[in-house]
């Protein structure tokens, strides 16, 4: 099984193999997480994003780039679902991003990723639901995956996931 640990802080300082974003589904720089994944990686993300993926990125999916300026070798761009009740099939979308970036890490040969609360900024995900999906997900990661660090914006997020880690 894949250890899983919470962590408070800047998803963009976290040293590891693989960072997943919390991208849009057009994969153009967004605000939160995106934004700020964007901003520390450069001008070069942006570009290649782009460049491979001209039409972007279906909901519950995800793609790779590389890490450019931040510190890890990829950045693995998941798009998350909005919110809306619950009823719209969010938890399935938001299960599948988390599981198609832990396999594009996986096939990449990567062993630490980092990954935030998907959909839980504007997107309006309650955060124990999406803490839950979160955690099943990394649990759950294909090998040569052996550490995700679920990297939590605040104390509210990061006590969404500890409710859900094992005592």
């Amino acid at each position: 099984m894949t250890a899983v640990e919470v962590l408070v802080g800047d998803i963009t300082q976290v040293a590891c193999d693989a960072m997943v974003n919390a991208a849009n589904s057009r994969l153009h720089r967004g605000g939160g997480v995106d934004g700020a994944i964007h901003w520390a990686a450069g001008p070069g993300l942006q570009e290649e994003l782009d460049a491979k993926y001209p039409e972007g990125c279906p909901t519950g999916s995800a793609v790779l780039t590389d890490g450019h300026l931040l510190p890890c070798r990829y950045v693995v761009h998941a798009v998350g679902p909005v919110w809306r009740g619950g009823g719209s099939g969010e938890a399935e979308q938001l299960a599948s991003a988390y599981r198609t970036a832990l396999e594009l890490a996986a096939g990449a040969g990567c062993r630490l990723v980092a990954a935030p609360l998907i959909s839980t900024g504007v997107y309006g995900y309650p955060l124990l639901e999406a803490a839950r999906i979160a955690v099943g997900a990394a649990n759950a990661a294909p090998p040569p995956v052996e550490r995700v660090i679920l990297v939590a914006f605040d104390g509210r997020a990061e006590a969404a996931v500890l409710h859900e880690l094992p005592g």
